[in-house]
């Protein structure tokens, strides 16, 4: 009986370090290495008729070049909104309007600007390994609270905690591997 409860609370745990590292990923997609991709730009918030509404949502994206990013919306009042915010993200590129779609050309990253991308990423590494942290904590109060109520003993604890480390351990190394990933992407000429 005790060892499902331990099982419960590990489970819960490894799923929301997943659902952690996934979003460590998706923040990743989102920084840019020299190259279009339609990550970079689809969940940029427009305002859309007063509303935040995220780009994928108003216009289609296509990348004919490694360089060059067409995007084209689906009402096309829609177009000077996509191109404002387009203008006060941090992408760095200038839209061009030709009254039916946006143009965006991304120039090559200097190196400044690659090194800058690096600390980016290292930024949003280190709130994946927080959020990874943040979940091994809340589990481990689970635990004790399981402990002092009786339901499992200290024994049955220790196993679970070295069970739990192990765990955030996994996920911690993978956001390493996340990171490592995108820095040589980053960082490639």
């Amino acid at each position: 009986m005790e060892d499902s409860y331990v099982d419960a609370v590990i489970e819960d745990c490894r799923e929301k370090m997943e659902k952690a590292v996934e979003h460590t990923r998706s923040e990743m997609s989102s920084i840019r290495t020299g190259r279009a991709a339609p990550a970079l730009v689809e969940k940029l918030r427009v305002d859309y008729y007063g509303s935040e509404v995220p780009l994928q949502q108003l216009a289609g994206i296509q990348v004919p070049e490694a360089r060059v990013m067409v995007i084209s919306p689906y009402d096309k009042g829609s177009l000077r909104a996509i191109e404002k915010a387009i203008q006060n993200s941090d992408l760095g590129v200038n839209p061009n309007n030709d009254g039916a779609m946006i143009r965006l050309n991304f120039p090559p990253l200097t190196e400044e600007r690659r090194k800058e991308m690096v600390k980016v990423a290292h930024h949003k590494a280190e709130e994946g390994r927080v959020a990874v942290r943040g979940c091994r904590r809340s589990a481990r109060k689970d635990l004790e609270t399981l402990e002092k109520d009786g339901e499992i003993s200290s024994d049955e604890l220790d196993r679970a905690e070295k069970e739990l480390d192990k765990v955030t351990h996994e996920h911690v190394s993978e956001i390493d591997q996340i990171l490592a990933h995108k820095q040589d992407e980053l960082l490639s000429v």
